[in-house]
């Protein structure tokens, strides 16, 4: 497993606040695991949980998360690839 960036974290810190994710440290969602599913090591949210970190993500950077946009959809994949696609984002605006 690798270590979580500053900006993973901070991301992970929002999950934890905004889905009320009760016994779970931002420190220790792994940066590569899936964040939807019910594979070991997911952290099983759902399409529920999905709008949440999207508002979420909207409030705290200003990044617009689309539902019909692929790349979005895949940004959702992990910590790290949504830490990633929040990052690009607010370097595009």
């Amino acid at each position: 497993m690798s270590a979580q960036s500053a900006e993973e974290l901070a991301l992970a810190q929002l999950l934890v606040q905004s889905l009320n994710l009760d016994g779970i440290e931002p420190g220790a969602i792994a940066p590569d695991a899936a964040l939807f599913g019910q594979n070991p090591g997911s952290l099983g949210l759902d399409s529920i949980d999905a709008l949440e970190i999207a508002l979420a993500i909207s409030q705290k950077y200003g990044v617009e998360l689309k539902s019909d946009d692929e790349a979005t959809k895949k940004s959702f994949a992990s910590l790290r690839a949504l830490s990633a696609f929040v990052q690009q984002k607010r370097v595009g605006q």
